[in-house]
């Protein structure tokens, strides 16, 4: 039996670890997506029903290109920690990890998927 105080058998487990700075990436990243989705709205709302040569040229203008790419980015992201913090609460064992790493994977896939098409617009 080993004498520990409360302090010592607290240390490195609990909301000590990343909590705060998840806390706050996904705060940041809701800010950023609450500027965002309006901004691509209307950015891409005027696109919407053009020929492919309209969109092309429209999105060869660098701040639509710029707003695109931002939201595809910040919007993979925001949904990989949410996922992330909703599967830390309610799944436990192997599986917590595997939907993780398959999410991660999925939205940074997706991501990158993304961007690779608005550079194919923008170039």
């Amino acid at each position: 039996m080993a004498y520990m105080t409360d302090r010592k058998r607290a240390e490195n487990w609990g909301s000590a670890k990343s909590g705060t700075a998840h806390f706050w990436r996904m705060k940041v990243q809701s800010v950023g997506l609450l500027i965002l989705v309006p901004l691509f709205v209307f950015t891409f709302g005027p696109t919407l029903g053009g020929s492919y040569e309209e969109v092309t040229a429209y999105f060869a203008r660098p701040f639509p290109a710029i707003v695109a790419a931002l939201t595809i980015l910040v919007t993979c992201l925001h949904f990989k920690d949410g996922f992330q913090t909703l599967v830390e609460d309610y799944v436990h064992g192997i599986w917590e990890k595997v939907l993780i790493l398959g999410m991660t994977c999925l939205m940074y896939a997706l991501a990158a998927t993304g961007l690779f098409a608005v550079a194919r617009l923008a170039l």
